[in-house]
């Protein structure tokens, strides 16, 4: 009989810990009753480690909250985090894809501006010397004019004018930098089309005395040029004429 209570007990007491959750069972045992984690203490998390520079584990942190929880407001706040974390750990690529993302799913989210900023920051933080490829300053300056055009009553719109005028000065280097090749290379019409585009997409930026003095080389020297080429070919001439007033009479004497 005895048996047989001690095991109805024992029943007993596992019906109760499976009916009222962990939390009682816990208490029994002098333990802490398990709280389950909340959106917003999973995102904190995320911004801890953020603040720490563990990007890595902010990204999986951050991740969890968007796809665990996509309809509270604090996602959207996660989907920022990512491209943040993915930015500041300079994967460009993907914090670009993360900041697109965020843009086209939210147009009216208030931290549209701050995402249009960032797109332009991953390709500014890729611009390479004016002496390499410029595809990322063109990116970068075609991101921030575009944020200047949408919001520009925007705080960030401020900070991308400032941003896109570096922006323009590189450009404007790089084509100085390929026309003044060009000019070395004795290639003047080609580098005349440089320097004068510079002068007309580029001015006040820092150039301008130095394109214009360019231009006026190139053209003496193109000018040059043309002369050499007129004289030569009037020389051409001259020995052509020359020669065939010495290989008449020889013809004149041949038929004879």
């Amino acid at each position: 009989m005895m048996n047989r209570r001690l095991l109805a007990a024992v029943v007993l007491v596992s019906l109760l810990a499976s009916l009222t959750g962990c939390a009682w069972w816990d208490s029994i045992w002098g333990k802490e009753p398990r709280v389950r984690q909340t959106p917003e203490g999973i995102y904190q998390k995320g911004y801890e480690q953020y603040k720490k520079g563990d990007y890595k584990k902010a990204i999986e942190t951050f991740t969890r909250v968007r796809d665990e929880y996509p309809l509270n407001p604090v996602a959207l706040m996660a989907e920022l985090g990512i491209a943040d974390s993915y930015f500041e750990n300079e994967q460009y690529i993907d914090a670009e894809v993360s900041y697109n993302s965020f843009v086209d799913l939210h147009p009216t989210n208030p931290n549209v501006p701050y995402a249009m900023f960032q797109l332009g920051m991953c390709h500014y933080q890729q611009m390479q010397t004016i002496d390499r490829d410029q595809s990322e300053t063109v990116k970068a300056r075609k991101e921030f004019e575009r944020l200047m055009a949408r919001f520009p009553q925007s705080k960030f719109s401020i900070m991308a004018e400032k941003n896109l005028r570096e922006v323009k000065q590189r450009q404007a280097e790089h084509e100085f930098y390929v026309g003044e090749f060009y000019y070395r290379t004795k290639k003047y019409e080609a580098a005349l089309k440089r320097f004068e585009g510079i002068r007309r997409d580029y001015a006040n930026l820092g150039l301008d005395y130095k394109t214009n003095r360019f231009i006026e080389e190139t053209k003496q020297r193109m000018k040059e040029e043309e002369g050499r080429r007129a004289k030569g070919a009037q020389s051409a001439a001259e020995t052509r004429k020359a020669k065939e007033a010495t290989e008449a009479p020889k013809a004149q004497e041949g038929k004879k």
